[in-house]
């Protein structure tokens, strides 16, 4: 189980793919790649609502060709899932005419027109989205590929395996209308951005909110000494407040009308979002690395909020392109929660690291129950956050 956002041209979160396959060879249903991705679409669909895993936003969903010939269901509401077929499925004339069915049914399909593959081609009059590697060393075939897409003028394109800031110029050199890959997440290793004192600040009081309960008067004296932040604090409050006749003369009401956990979650959010400047793809998966943290914590015995807080470092770490060794320099952290985010061995790193190769790709970790749950969490605990902006 994975997700990836998809932006528009102005850097905009407008979609999300949702990697649920195994492999898109499998040629019959009883084959793992078909097995695990529908285990993953039930486990998705069943026990979550999609808008708790997306909010309001698209989402695709690669699926395998058992889904796309009619040998396996396609379970979900054609209005909101979107269905994604890959380079790697061999298009013949029962993927076809597969394809076809569920575009009429409703189904937005989006395929994969990088490659020359023979019969790609003839999925484009039903299809609503191209996707074109751009990580492909063949220039000449990325343009037969766009040139080959523009003669459906209804099919919007998007570029995806951008994995540098080059890349994304690139694609947006070339008139793609949507982006897709690492490079428009956080920002790469090679790129530093400095960590200046109202940044610390504000990292030091993410450690010190999450390392615990807090009490009512040290949120207050927290919140007191950002004006900034106390601005939006009373703001969020109010929202929350509307149609309570009830009025707050201070920080410390609105921490007593809020509680303590519940305003602890806010003020993480909004230093988080600081941090994230603007790149809230970025910001949600900083925040569900902490979330599969904590749970995977809590089910082996070990404290739920030091893990979420030593996900959450991890997570700031990669945001400002700061080692974690330099970013805990300057933080005042316990020995097993430094020892966490540096990567020195114990239990706490072991759950930290497990999660966070979990996120980046395939591994043997059966963890996927714990990302939709987190995703769940994040999409709903940002959802208040957001309507108060607004």
């Amino acid at each position: 189980m994975g997700r990836q956002a998809i932006y528009d041209r102005e850097g905009v979160v407008v979609a999300y793919e949702l990697l649920f396959r195994d492999a898109a060879e499998a040629v019959s249903a009883a084959d793992r790649g078909s097995y695990a991705t529908s285990q993953v679409i039930v486990a998705a669909f069943a026990d979550f609502h999609v808008d708790e895993l997306v909010d309001n936003r698209a989402c695709f969903v690669n699926v395998t060709r058992e889904f796309l010939v009619g040998e396996l269901p396609v379970p979900f509401d054609p209005a909101r899932v979107g269905v994604e077929l890959l380079a790697d499925v061999v298009v013949d004339n029962d993927v076809v005419a597969g394809v076809q069915a569920l575009a009429e049914q409703g189904y937005t399909i989006a395929v994969d027109q990088s490659g020359t593959e023979r019969g790609q081609e003839s999925l484009l009059p039903y299809a609503s989205y191209a996707k074109i590697d751009m990580l492909v060393d063949d220039r000449d075939q990325t343009q037969r590929a766009i040139e080959r897409c523009r003669r459906y003028p209804h099919v919007q394109l998007i570029a995806e395996r951008l994995e540098t800031a080059a890349d994304v110029e690139a694609a947006m050199s070339l008139g793609f209308q949507l982006f897709q890959g690492h490079g428009l997440g956080r920002p790469h290793v090679e790129r530093t951005t400095t960590v200046n004192p109202v940044r610390m600040h504000r990292i030091r009081l993410l450690v010190e909110l999450n390392s615990g309960e807090v009490s009512l008067d040290r949120a207050a004296a927290i919140i007191q000494h950002d004006p900034g932040l106390a601005m939006r604090v009373l703001r969020l409050v109010n929202s929350a407040a509307s149609g309570v006749r009830r009025t707050i003369a201070s920080i410390a009401d609105a921490v007593t009308m809020v509680g303590t956990r519940k305003l602890q979650q806010w003020l993480t959010l909004m230093l988080l979002a600081d941090l994230a400047d603007g790149d809230e793809a970025a910001l949600e998966d900083t925040i569900i690395r902490a979330r599969m943290c904590q749970t995977l914590a809590e089910r082996r015995g070990v404290s739920g909020d030091t893990a979420f807080t030593a996900g959450l470092l991890t997570g700031v770490g990669e945001l400002l392109g700061q080692s974690t060794d330099r970013l805990t320099t300057h933080l005042p952290l316990a020995v097993d929660l430094s020892d966490a985010v540096t990567g020195r061995p114990g239990p706490l790193t072991d759950i930290v690291r497990t999660v966070r190769d979990y996120q980046q790709g395939p591994t043997d970790s059966d963890l996927g129950t714990d990302m939709l749950e987190a995703i769940s969490w994040t999409t709903s605990t940002l959802r208040p956050m957001a309507g108060a902006a607004a």
